[in-house]
C-alpha cells in the first residue's frame, strides 16, 4: 500500500523547491507578509496573489533582496510610474534600488519598465519580479512572449498580482507557463474537458452562470487543481487568508453610485432609447453620447476641492474632460513616457487635484489612496473597473469611495455585464482562496502539523 502511496505522489504535478533559506526579514514587514515571502523565497520560482493595498512592493523588494545576497542581481519590472513608485518605497526601507530605462545599472536591484525589457540581457541577473504580472495579456503576442523567455533564463522568479485575474482562471496557466511549470495549454489538457472541442482558449471558463463555459473541471480533477496552484503560488485578500490577524486591514466602505444620462439624440431609425446589442451598437452608443456623458462627469467633479480620479476609454472623451473639468491633467496615450510619469505620480503626490486617464494607461500598480472620489464610463473590462477603482479603495485608504458610475440607457447592457462578472470575480477569488487554504491544511495534516484537517464542504 505505501509502494502504491508513493506511485501516486509521484505523478502528482507539483512545483518543486528551488529557492533557498531567507537570510533577510526586516521588521518592517508585517507578519503575514514574512510568512509569504519566507515562502516564496524557499520557493524560488513562484506567484503572489495578493489584494491592492496588502504591500506586494514591500514584499517583492525583500524578495529580491533575499536573492541579491544569495545568488546576485535582481531585474524588477513594473508598469509605467509604478518603477519611480518602487525606487521611493525601496529608499524608504533602505534598499539598494535604482530605475534604468537603457539597460545599464550599477545597483544590486534594478527597476525597469516592461516596455524596456529589450535593453536587458537576462545572463546579468540571477532574479527577476514582475509586478502587477497581470497586466501582461494587455501586451501584444511578442512583447508576452518575449518577457517569458527572459524569465525563462534567469533562475529565480517572482510573480506579483492582485489577482492572477478577477474573472477567469486561464492566466494561471501563463503564470506557471513563465514561472518554468505547467505551460497554459498543457494545464488544460491536464485538469479540464474541453466541452466543444476547440482549442480556444480565450472564452470564459470555470463560469458561475452565463453561457456555458467551453473548459471544465474533469470529474476527479477539481482538488487535485487547487493542490497543483497552491504548489506555486498563494492568494491572499488580507491576513485572515493566511491565518493572521485582520485589524490593521479593514477597507473602508465602497459607495457605487449610478448615473443613467438621457442622450439628446437617438440612434437612427429609433422612436425612443433601447439598450444598444452587439459591440458595433454599443460603440455607436458612446460616441453619440460623449457629451452628455462628460458633462454629467464634470459636474460631478467639478468645484468639490477633492481629488478626483476620472477614467475614460476614448481619447474624445479624455480631451473634453480635460476642457470641461477645471484643474483636470489628462494622461493620454500620445504623451511621452516621461510625461506620462510625471503626471501620474504627480496627482499621486496631491500635486495634480483631478486626473483624467484610461485604465490601459494608469489602473496598474499606482498607489492613490489620497483619492476617494473615482468615476468610471462602463465597459465589459471587469478587470480595468476592478484594477481603477482599487487605485482609491485600497488598505490604507483612510475614507469612503464613491465610485460614480456613468452611462446611458443604450448602454444598460454593458452596466448589466460589468455587474455579472464583479459578482463572478468575487466568488472566483473567494473559491481560490477557500481551496488552496483546505489544500494547505491537509498538506500541514500530512506534515504533522496538525492532527485533523478536512475541506469545508465536508
Amino acid at each position: 500500500m505505501s509502494d502504491y502511496a508513493a506511485f501516486l505522489d509521484g505523478k502528482r504535478q507539483g512545483g518543486a523547491d528551488s529557492g533557498f533559506a531567507p537570510t533577510y526579514m526586516p521588521e518592517f514587514l508585517f507578519d503575514f507578509q514574512k510568512a509569504l515571502v519566507d515562502w516564496a523565497v524557499r520557493k524560488g520560482r513562484c506567484a503572489i496573489f495578493a489584494d491592492c493595498g496588502v504591500g506586494k512592493t514591500p514584499m517583492q523588494l525583500v524578495w529580491a533582496e533575499n536573492v541579491v545576497r544569495n545568488s546576485g542581481r535582481v531585474l524588477i519590472l513594473a508598469p509605467l510610474a509604478v518603477s519611480a513608485q518602487t525606487i521611493r518605497e525601496a529608499q524608504k526601507f533602505g534598499i539598494n534600488a535604482g530605475i534604468s530605462r537603457d539597460g545599464q545599472s550599477t545597483h544590486d536591484i534594478t527597476v525597469t519598465n516592461y516596455q524596456r525589457l529589450h535593453y536587458f540581457r537576462p545572463e546579468d541577473f540571477r532574479g527577476v519580479v514582475c509586478d502587477e504580472s497581470s497586466i501582461l495579456k494587455s501586451f501584444d503576442g511578442a512583447t508576452r512572449n518575449a518577457i517569458t523567455v527572459f524569465m525563462r533564463k534567469v533562475p529565480y522568479r517572482l510573480l506579483c498580482t492582485a489577482t492572477a485575474a478577477p474573472n477567469d482562471y486561464i492566466e494561471l496557466g501563463t503564470s506557471s507557463e513563465a514561472l518554468g511549470y505547467l505551460g497554459h495549454m498543457d494545464m488544460l489538457n491536464r485538469f479540464f474537458k474541453n466541452d466543444q472541442n476547440t482549442s480556444d482558449t480565450r472564452g470564459k471558463w470555470l463560469q458561475h452562470g452565463g453561457a456555458r463555459p467551453k473548459w471544465r473541471f474533469k470529474g476527479h480533477a477539481e482538488f487535485p487543481f487547487w493542490k497543483w496552484v497552491c504548489s506555486w503560488a498563494r492568494a491572499c485578500r488580507r491576513p485572515s487568508d493566511l491565518g493572521f490577524d485582520d485589524r490593521r486591514f479593514v477597507l473602508p466602505s465602497l459607495v457605487e453610485r449610478e448615473h443613467m444620462v438621457e442622450a439628446r439624440t437617438l440612434p437612427e431609425g429609433m422612436l425612443f432609447a433601447l439598450p444598444a446589442i452587439g459591440l458595433k451598437e454599443q460603440r455607436e452608443e458612446r460616441r453619440r453620447t460623449i457629451q452628455e456623458r462628460c458633462e454629467r462627469t464634470a459636474e460631478l467633479v467639478t468645484g468639490t476641492g477633492k481629488p478626483a480620479l476620472v477614467w475614460c476609454h476614448m481619447n474624445a472623451e479624455g480631451d473634453l474632460l480635460e476642457r470641461l473639468i477645471p484643474e483636470a491633467v489628462q494622461v493620454a496615450g500620445k504623451d511621452a513616457d516621461e510625461a506620462k510619469e510625471e503626471r501620474l505620480l504627480g496627482f499621486a503626490d496631491g500635486k495634480i487635484r483631478v486626473l483624467v486617464t484610461k485604465p490601459k494607461i494608469g489602473a496598474w500598480g499606482m498607489n492613490f489612496q489620497h483619492c476617494s472620489h473615482v468615476t468610471f464610463f462602463p465597459s465589459h473590462s471587469f478587470e480595468q473597473y476592478y484594477q481603477g477603482v482599487r487605485r482609491c479603495w485600497r488598505f490604507g485608504q483612510k475614507s469612503d469611495v464613491v465610485v460614480d458610475i456613468v452611462t446611458t440607457e443604450g448602454d444598460r447592457g454593458v452596466l448589466t455585464n460589468l455587474q455579472r462578472k464583479a459578482g463572478q470575480a468575487d466568488r472566483m477569488f473567494s473559491h481560490l482562496v477557500d481551496e488552496m487554504g483546505n489544500a494547505l491544511a491537509i498538506d500541514r495534516a500530512a506534515d504533522g502539523d496538525k492532527k485533523e484537517a478536512v475541506p469545508q464542504w465536508l
